[in-house]
């Protein structure tokens, strides 16, 4: 070991190892922009929602008032598999350098969708008004995709070649 080298303690648990800290750029591209990121963290949930509802479709339509039947539970996990695929698509975009305007207008009309769906399921009585709390979250998550897309379609186009 060298004068220049720290020392490593000798038990990984020790106390005076530093912790770990976050990947480089995390927190600086959070606090660049942070609706990207809320918008971010709302793919997250969104894609781990919908992995939840494929295996467990029973257990949550029983929470959300609606009868769990093997045509209602097939019907929740497949919604289950399309929020993955959505979510993980939105995500996707968010972490590029340059989101794709499109993805972000489509995943904002599916959360309308799902808030009309689901508006549509309590009415009818198939969904308790527990249910409202979703489609509230999804119409809210639909307004800030929204005023991101706006944004980003805003923005000044890059300079191209001339021609």
């Amino acid at each position: 070991m060298t004068a220049h080298q720290p020392t490593q303690p000798s038990h990984p648990g020790h106390p005076s190892r530093s912790r770990k800290d976050h990947p480089p750029g995390t927190v600086a591209w959070a606090l660049a922009d942070p609706l990207r990121a809320v918008l971010a963290v709302i793919a997250i949930i969104t894609v781990l929602t919908g992995a939840v509802q494929v295996p467990f479709g029973g257990q949550v339509l029983q929470l959300i008032g609606a009868e769990s039947t093997p045509e209602t539970r097939q019907l929740f996990g497949t919604v289950g598999m399309f929020m993955v695929i959505v979510g993980g698509l939105l995500l996707h975009t968010l972490l590029n350098t340059a989101p794709s305007p499109d993805v972000v207008l489509w995943s904002g009309i599916q959360k309308t969708g799902a808030f009309g769906a689901v508006d549509i399921g309590v009415l009818n009585g198939v969904f308790s008004p527990l249910a409202l709390a979703v489609a509230v979250f999804d119409l809210a998550t639909a307004v800030l995709l929204f005023i991101y897309w706006r944004r980003i379609t805003a923005a000044p186009p890059t300079a191209g070649p001339a021609g």
